[in-house]
């Protein structure tokens, strides 16, 4: 068995400062360490259990496969805070029929992100 001891997503954006601008300043993440120097250093910022890393750069468009789950206290409060920050909101936020709220935004990249709040009724939350 492989023992995972941390863990991170690395994002290569095309345009590094906007990326940072995004996650730093629009969605609020904090900074975990910053490497390297210059506009395409790197940047790894805190997200719940694991960890964002920014860093390096793209040419291309990102794949359709890689989505980014974000649970986060009251998603409600997330869509007020976001939409004045100016992030489109790609859907506001919905009851699923599986019971979880959920808010999708794309980063600059269009990088898929979804916010998800858990509700105090849902399965989710109860312990045995």
């Amino acid at each position: 068995m492989v023992q995972v001891l941390s863990s991170r997503v690395l994002v290569r954006p095309v345009d590094p400062e906007r990326s940072r601008a995004f996650y730093g300043e629009a969605l609020g993440l904090e900074i975990y360490r910053e490497f390297g120097a210059g506009p395409e250093r790197g940047t790894v910022y805190f997200l719940g259990g694991g960890f964002l890393e920014v860093s390096g750069r793209s040419d291309g468009a990102p794949g359709p496969t890689l989505q980014l789950w974000l649970q986060v206290a009251d998603v409600a409060t997330a869509h007020r805070t976001l939409t004045a920050r100016g992030v489109e909101i790609l859907r506001p936020p919905v009851r699923e029929p599986w019971g979880l709220i959920e808010m999708w935004i794309a980063d600059p990249d269009g990088h898929r992100l979804v916010l998800v709040e858990v509700p105090a009724d849902h399965p989710l939350r109860y312990r045995p």
